[in-house]
């Protein structure tokens, strides 16, 4: 198939409450540039997919809220290629919009879709992945996901067991199982059959319509009510009405547990989806004494293992202090232990339910 008929669909719509305070719901994380290299999480996503997929076939769909933030980070972008939902109704109902449009506008058209707020490195080889991807849904009925060789027993990510082997690293997908605690984890891992679930699908836009029909009816009747519409200029009117409608779920529950044409396709770049404090540690560069200073001036005296995070002209002095977060973001100062992150997203909820919106 020709490369014209390829397409990408951004998903960036999350606010990632696990990053708060950083993260927040006028600017969540994907728009935020973590390691001080003059590009977002989004834009390194965008310049990531522009070797594989023309620039007019790039599609962003996130919330209405965020368009202008959209359009000042990727300028090149047309308006009609950012797709503006009317409420948060997570990844199933985003894809489907996506397919359905897409399927309007080039009923021959494949797809990759992928999260914006994803660390990707070894661009190369991810690029190669793409297009052994594209080659292999083009030319099966198949839906399919990367997969991620684990390294440790990690809770907070979905598993996929393989099966057979259908051409050389592209496997048929048995099972899904959607964050394992760590005994559970840990024998995927001791198995050698399980692999991270990366959250990035390749697929036609014929094939995931298929799959919504038949896994997914409430959804996908949702969307036939605006056959006429898509492709057309009353297709945000019938977005704006029918999206909110649309029942919450992602598309792992929705359709790739559920269907028996799922494959994945084994991949070896480097891969985190920098979803929590933690991961950021992980992936950035450490001092002497194992601390990661992001954006401000650090002094520390017999501390280790810490993660700063902290506006450029502020200065933080510590004394004492091993293996805690740190992020002051002005308004609010989180600080916690690093292996208590996962009580962030909690904690966030407890302070919205005390002051509202205002430090959200």
């Amino acid at each position: 198939m020709s490369s014209n008929h390829r397409y990408c669909v951004i998903m960036c719509g999350g606010i990632g409450s696990r990053f708060w305070p950083y993260s927040r719901t006028d600017m969540p994380k994907q728009f935020i540039d973590f390691f001080g290299t003059g590009r977002s999480m989004l834009q390194m996503c965008y310049d990531r997919i522009l070797p594989v997929v023309s620039r007019e076939n790039i599609l962003v769909i996130t919330n209405s809220r965020y368009a202008s933030l959209v359009k000042e980070q990727l300028p090149d972008l047309d308006d009609s290629q950012i797709l503006l939902e009317p409420d948060r109704r997570n990844t199933a109902p985003c894809i489907a919009w996506a397919a359905y449009h897409i399927a309007a506008r080039d009923p021959q058209a494949s797809m990759i879709v992928t999260p914006s707020d994803h660390l990707i490195t070894r661009e190369h080889i991810f690029e190669q992945c793409v297009l052994r991807g594209f080659d292999f849904v083009e030319t099966h009925d198949a839906l399919l996901t990367l997969g991620i060789n684990p390294t440790r027993p990690e809770t907070g990510y979905g598993y996929i067991q393989i099966g057979d082997e259908v051409e050389p690293g592209l496997l048929k997908v048995k099972t899904f199982t959607e964050k394992p605690d760590l005994e559970l984890a840990q024998v995927f891992v001791d198995s050698g059959e399980f692999f991270w679930n990366a959250g990035i699908f390749l697929w036609t836009a014929t094939a995931i319509k298929e799959a919504l029909h038949k896994y997914a009816p409430d959804l996908a009747c949702e969307f036939d009510k605006g056959t006429d519409d898509f492709g057309t200029d009353r297709e945000m009117d019938f977005i704006n009405r029918q999206f909110p409608a649309c029942p919450s779920i992602s598309i792992d529950f929705a359709v790739m547990e559920k269907a028996s044409n799922v494959y994945v396709e084994c991949v070896d770049f480097n891969w985190n989806d920098l979803g929590t404090w933690g991961s950021l540690y992980d992936n950035s560069p450490k001092n002497i004494t194992g601390n990661v200073t992001q954006k401000c001036n650090v002094i520390a005296y017999n501390s280790s293992g810490n993660i700063f995070m902290a506006p450029d002209d502020k200065l933080v002095v510590v004394s004492g202090l091993t293996d805690f977060i740190v992020a002051d973001a002005g308004d609010v100062l989180l600080i916690c232990p690093k292996d208590e992150e996962q009580k962030i997203k909690q904690m966030a909820n407890d302070v919205k339910e005390r002051f509202n919106e205002r430090f959200m």
